[in-house]
């Protein structure tokens, strides 16, 4: 049976925005609250970093605690062993609080590259990684998820996302088909994979056996249109909203909840709002995409 979780992001938790933040305490009560069953962890100190604290403080709200996003840097052989060591201190904790099912969450350093992070939402071949850059990229992934797995036993997955080296579903797809299929994951993020040029509800089943996280995340054809007639950047494109609340733009969630039961995807969903301070209400936008989910039967 599919659970559903949010994350600290659709809080305004995000590296480099600026603006108004919460602590950790107040965005635990606000999941709890709007009626999800566990969290994300959010960059590395937002929450306690003790097992035994961070343990009592899930437990006191009846989480449970699921994956964690972390910043690395494939792209740059001399950051490989730097994104690993990130990677395995939070398997560690990860492992510690919610166990053996938790997933590490591989994300190549957003809006890190200018010309990826100007086109985000109208990448082209020609911008991507030639060559030797992939072979780069896929041994660092390789690499991070393989020392995840020997030194924590937890599994990684890779997060498409925009104004970084994969974003499309052809890089995306590139990417899985150079990395070892029993450490490296996908998360399918149906936002990002929609402004990435991807049809979520089509393309989910290419990548059936790899996908072992899902962030349910919506995306607005109008605003990605403007975007493209205006140039907007990666996080330009964000903070004019993108990604809005679910069922309000063009991704079908019922047919991708079909799709991942054709897969026999039994995972958790996660709702990620990227609430931006001063954009939103968090509370009030995570309440509004639980009761949207609880409509589809979720």
């Amino acid at each position: 049976m599919l659970r559903v979780a949010n994350a600290p992001c659709s809080w305004g938790v995000i590296e480099n925005i600026e603006g108004e933040r919460y602590d950790y305490a107040r965005v635990l009560n606000e999941i709890e609250s709007s009626g999800y069953a566990g969290t994300e962890l959010g960059d590395w100190g937002f929450m306690p970093t003790d097992p035994a604290q961070l343990r009592e403080e899930l437990a006191r709200r009846g989480l449970a605690l699921l994956a964690s996003w972390v910043s690395v840097y494939l792209h740059d052989a001399d950051r490989h062993q730097e994104s690993a060591d990130d990677c395995v201190r939070t398997a560690r904790l990860l492992a510690a609080v919610g166990g053996e099912t938790c997933k590490i969450v591989l994300g190549n350093d957003p809006y890190a590259d200018p010309a990826r992070t100007l086109n985000a939402g109208r990448i082209t071949p020609e911008m991507g990684l030639d060559e030797a850059g992939w072979a780069v990229f896929a041994r660092g992934a390789n690499y991070v998820a393989r020392r995840v797995m020997d030194e924590t036993g937890l599994r990684t997955v890779f997060h498409h996302h925009i104004g970084t080296w994969v974003e499309t579903p052809a890089e995306t797809a590139r990417l899985m088909e150079m990395t070892d299929s029993e450490a490296l994951g996908l998360v399918f993020d149906s936002g990002h994979w929609a402004f990435g040029g991807g049809d979520p509800l089509a393309d989910i089943e290419a990548f059936a056996d790899r996908i072992w996280l899902v962030h349910f995340k919506d995306h607005a054809p109008d605003v990605a249109a403007q975007s493209r007639q205006n140039g907007w950047d990666g996080p330009a494109s964000v903070g004019r909203g993108i990604f809005p609340e679910l069922g309000r733009g063009d991704v079908d969630f019922p047919g991708v909840l079909r799709k991942l039961d054709a897969i026999g995807y039994d995972g958790w969903i996660v709702v990620e709002q990227d609430v931006l301070p001063g954009l939103g209400t968090p509370l009030e936008s995570a309440t509004r995409n639980r009761n949207y989910l609880r409509c589809i039967g979720l």
